[in-house]
């Protein structure tokens, strides 16, 4: 028989065909064999681990990761970031492109920022390059040294060095990046429509993003995808209006596709807290852009899920200081940071509503593996990089934010119980968390 470097034996593998028990051997980094729980199977070194009802998930994929590092790596980095990624379950990772100093919107910046992740990263990341006013003569360049795609904001990023495109700006990247066959990401809200909060209050806030600016934003991109024939994708999408427009795209066949957040599938406006005057936290932990919306349309985003509607959920993982948090919602950064929690989050409120362990790994890992162009990842299949989380998917815990990774322990989550433990995590096979051994990839 042959000498496998591990197996692991799971009575609830996931697998592309469902989920069944199952073994799964290893070999050099990659699934070697599939066999029912059962099989014999040797491994070189006796390394056989029985998970018994712990599930055995391929690694999460999360293609929407604001590592900040260099520049702003007081707010995160590469090391700190991805810990906490294979802390909950997450093996790849692709880093936006802002907010870094310098933003890689230039080849230079792209291998400044590998220079500075290399040796330090606990899972795999790649990376997106920005398509920002100006920079279309390097898009092509930055495709070619490696990048996913390419981000790029219809309105006001929040950091100055990375400004929005007008949409006549859209229209040539567009046409750049699909010459080429890339792939866009953008954040969709029409700028004519967002307004500044009437006060510091959640309401105030909510109402100056409504949905109509999420929803203009999205059709302008779908027009603009059906002109150039580029492939669009609307990143972290919040306002469940969006999906009647989607969905039409998607009948007709054009290029356009869809994400979610967490955040978005398990808080709604009446969970967020009246700020503390002269504090700022917890309440402005809730706030990220375009903001966390009502309950109702909380429930349309997951019908949006289910249909197909929305391909794929990653976190948007985005951090900063706690000082950056303070003050109210007018003035305080807008983001969330979750990497580390997104799995128990979004299996807590999947399994409320019916969905099963093969739909989070659909949503959380093949769908986000299959934008980026990653065929070795988020599936546990002969070949693919063994890339592998054992969730035990009954098992509770409130999350202290003393036992995060990320590099500021601020979360909207604090205090809240959560199904699900990630126990343990590899990646090709090793134990992930524990030293450095992740790689930097590139597309294709």
């Amino acid at each position: 028989m042959n000498a496998y470097d591990l197996v692991i034996r799971s009575r609830r593998a996931v697998l592309p065909g469902g989920e069944r028990p199952a073994a799964v051997a290893v070999k050099d980094g990659r699934i070697a064999a599939i066999e029912d729980e059962g099989a014999a199977l040797s491994s070189s070194a006796h390394a056989e681990i029985d998970l018994g009802d712990t599930a055995l998930l391929p690694g999460l994929v999360d293609t929407h990761v604001h590592i900040n590092e260099p520049g702003r790596t007081e707010w995160e980095g590469f090391a700190t970031a991805t810990r906490a990624a294979a802390a909950g379950g997450v093996t790849t990772l692709v880093d936006m492109p802002l907010n870094s100093l310098p933003p890689t919107t230039l080849p230079s910046a792209l291998a400044i920022k590998r220079d500075v992740a290399e040796g330090q990263v606990f899972v795999d990341v790649g990376f997106w390059g920005g398509a920002i006013p100006g920079n279309v003569p390097a898009l092509r360049t930055l495709h070619e040294d490696g990048v996913f795609g390419f981000k790029c904001f219809t309105a006001d990023s929040g950091v100055p060095e990375f400004p929005p495109l007008s949409y006549e700006e859209m229209d040539e990247a567009f046409r750049e990046i699909a010459s080429f066959g890339g792939l866009v990401i953008v954040h969709a809200e029409d700028p004519a429509v967002l307004a500044a909060p009437a006060d510091g209050g959640y309401p105030a806030f909510l109402a100056s993003r409504p949905p109509s600016a999420e929803r203009a934003a999205v059709e302008q991109v779908i027009r603009l995808a059906e002109r150039t024939g580029v492939r669009a994708h609307i990143l972290h999408l919040s306002a469940a209006d969006c999906l009647e427009p989607l969905a039409k795209a998607r009948t007709r066949g054009l290029p356009v596709t869809a994400e979610t957040c967490p955040h978005y599938l398990t808080l709604s406006a009446a969970d967020v807290p009246a700020p503390v005057p002269g504090e700022g936290l917890p309440s402005t932990s809730y706030k990220c852009c375009p903001p966390i919306r009502d309950a109702g349309n909380r429930e349309e985003l997951w019908r949006g899920l289910a249909d197909g509607v929305i391909s794929c959920v990653v976190t948007d993982h985005s951090p900063c200081t706690p000082e950056l948090k303070r003050g109210d919602f007018a003035s305080a950064w807008g983001g969330i940071a979750s990497v580390q929690l997104g799995l128990p989050a979004v299996w807590s409120a999947a399994r409320a509503r019916g969905h099963g362990l093969g739909a989070v790994v659909r949503w959380m890992a093949e769908g986000p593996a299959d934008l980026a162009g990653l065929p070795a990842k988020g599936r546990i299949a002969i070949g693919n990089d063994a890339d592998l989380v054992a969730f035990a998917p009954d098992e509770t815990f409130v999350v202290d934010p003393a036992g995060l990774h990320h590099r500021h322990p601020v979360t909207p989550y604090a205090g809240r119980a959560l199904s699900g433990v990630v126990k343990a995590t590899w990646l090709r096979g090793e134990a992930a968390g524990d030293t450095p051994r992740g790689e930097l990839l590139r597309r294709g």
